[in-house]
């Protein structure tokens, strides 16, 4: 039977016209994964989630801590109790987890009818896909899930399914075990039943990869259950792995900045390290320009340098602060710095990270100031600015990531010179709630993520980083109140519709501002550029995201960058 073929057919379930967004997370932390589907739940996009988790037990509304069998504190993993139905169970590696987000409205509006009806098509969408594989499974009566057997002496469960259903929209899902190490669940009484075996697709003798079970999943899921919306696909399969890290991190810094020679053009890729490489062909991009490649006339910028510029240089150096500007090699610096406009980078030059597309500094960074903070603030002052820029170098060796200081940055700009706007650029914190509100307690008038690229190219882009993480570090602070705002950079071997599906991604979230530029290689060691996207396609890009997916505002050309004209476009989202 064909993975689209039912057993059963229905009236498809209703909700507005439109896409389906499927998207593969990678390995997502369990609490990042729930405040992200509770961001699109409240929405009305329809999305698909598949994803893993690190090991992580959880307890549906019903379940019971007693079916833990081993003591809490004995266990290699975290142990939740969250909105669904069912007892307890597991994820983890080797598993993959579905979370559809979508509008199933019935007769009912959600009532245990529907909630029944919708599980059956969840179980279905799993069965067919197993079938499909070449192995039979079914249903247990009185046990929601898909099981191997469930009419012989040895039933054992494959997949487990917990959702909630609430004024019409879904959350939760399915967990498929396909090559899951099964001794994490003789540690508890899955699904609270005592007599059952729980099994695999690798136990059960199916040899499948990830890649081709998270296709046919998106193909079952979305036949059974919107089979009347298009399929909008993130699905190439990444994972990111502690042996990412280059060279950056390994305090060789940032790589030797090659001067043009028009005599040789060497091999796009020549100067990246192995690993960088390597990253760059498991995301299917190959080719590109070589680093001394010819600017077309759009992307060149003229060095002009008026006295505004040459005050702003002083001030910043005179009280021994960083600017992104200079750090990050930013082509609008001139303009910027002599309009008034910078963006001051907090908690010194060294970031830890090794993101494949930035020049700033990774090798090992120094001490916190505490005088920081105080230095900014007299320099927003000096300086006359009615709008400030704090970003941030990734600081993992801090246990708040350095949200304190972002905080306390914000606070004295605001003691010192009040009414002055304020925009952070912060980093994902390390994925900490408890960080995020930090920063967002001392109410920046902008919250600014960038997301920085697509999915697929995320561990090449940034291995320390994640797609996932990021939508819920937006979805996190819009839910705290914030006006939000990320951005993209490209010609790094995306797509034009991988673009468009990044910012509907953006939007579900309700995030208010994305910004999308040109990417510039800075030096050998870094991404090279794959191509040079034209004036006309930032063009489109803005139409769409304005237009088509209700984005407030899209500032997207060659030379923007995160910070660029921060203040007007925050003046405008003040009028609107």
């Amino acid at each position: 039977m064909s993975v689209i073929d039912r057993t059963e057919t229905a009236a498809p379930l209703t909700g507005e016209p439109g896409l389906l967004r499927a998207r593969w997370l990678g390995l997502v932390d369990y609490r990042e994964a729930w405040d992200l589907q509770q961001a699109l739940f409240t929405g009305t996009s329809e999305h698909l989630l598949l994803l893993e988790h690190p090991p992580t037990y959880t307890l549906g509304r019903s379940g019971r801590l007693d079916n833990l069998l081993v003591d809490a504190h004995d266990v290699a993993a975290e142990i939740i109790r969250v909105n669904r139905g069912g007892d307890i169970t597991f994820h983890g590696p080797g598993q993959i987890v579905g979370y559809p987000i979508l509008s199933v409205a019935g007769k009912r509006g959600g009532g245990m009818a529907d909630t029944a009806a919708y599980v059956h098509r969840v179980e279905q969408s799993l069965i067919d896909v197993i079938d499909h594989l070449g192995l039979s499974a079914g249903r247990l009566d009185g046990h929601p899930g898909v099981w191997i057997d469930p009419d012989g002496p040895s039933p054992r469960k494959i997949a487990a399914i917990g959702v909630r259903l609430s004024r019409g929209r879904s959350m939760h899902g399915f967990a498929l075990n396909t090559d899951v190490d099964l001794d994490w669940f003789a540690k508890i009484v899955p699904c609270g039943i005592v007599d059952k075996g729980v099994t695999s697709l690798r136990a059960e003798g199916v040899d499948a990869s990830t890649e081709e079970v998270v296709g046919l999943l998106i193909e079952s899921v979305s036949a059974n259950l919107r089979p009347e919306l298009a399929v909008e696909r993130s699905d190439t399969v990444w994972r990111h792995r502690s042996t990412d890290l280059t060279p950056f991190s390994r305090g060789l810094g940032p790589g030797e900045i090659v001067r043009p020679d028009r005599r040789t053009d060497p091999a796009p890729t020549a100067g990246v390290p192995v690993r960088l490489r390597g990253r760059l062909a498991e995301a299917g991009v190959e080719g590109g320009l070589g680093i001394q490649a010819r600017k077309p006339d759009w992307m060149r910028v003229s060095l002009k340098t008026d006295e505004r510029f040459r005050a702003l240089r002083s001030t910043a150096r005179s009280l021994e602060l960083t600017t992104v500007c200079e750090e990050a090699g930013c082509p609008n610096i001139f303009e910027c710095w002599n309009e008034g406009t910078a963006t001051f980078m907090l908690l010194g030059e060294r970031c830890t990270r090794a993101c494949g597309f930035c020049l700033i500094d990774t090798r090992k960074p120094g001490p916190v100031d505490c005088d920081e903070p105080q230095r900014v603030a007299e320099a927003v002052d000096r300086l006359g600015l009615s709008f400030a820029v704090l970003t941030m170098v990734a600081r993992d060796d801090l246990a708040d990531g350095g949200a304190a200081i972002v905080a306390a940055t914000v606070d004295a700009i605001r003691a010192r010179t009040p009414g002055v706007g304020v925009e952070v650029l912060i980093s994902d914190l390390q994925g900490s709630s408890e960080a995020l509100d930090v920063v967002c307690r001392a109410e920046p008038d902008i919250v600014n993520h960038n997301i920085e690229t697509v999915a697929r190219l995320q561990r090449a882009v940034r291995p320390s980083a994640g797609y996932a993480r990021s939508l819920t570090v937006l979805a996190r602070a819009k839910q705290a109140g914030m006006t939000t705002k990320s951005g993209l950079i490209v010609g790094m071997g995306e797509t034009f519709d991988e673009v468009v599906a990044t910012l509907g991604d953006l939007a579900a979230v309700g995030v208010d501002v994305v910004t999308v530029g040109q990417y510039l290689r800075p030096t050998s060691h870094h991404l090279p550029v794959h191509r040079w996207w034209a004036p006309a396609e930032f063009d489109e890009l803005a139409r769409i995201g304005e237009q088509r997916l209700g984005l407030a505002h899209v500032a997207a050309s060659p030379l923007t960058r995160s910070s660029h004209h921060a203040g007007s476009i925050a003046d405008s989202l003040q009028r609107h």
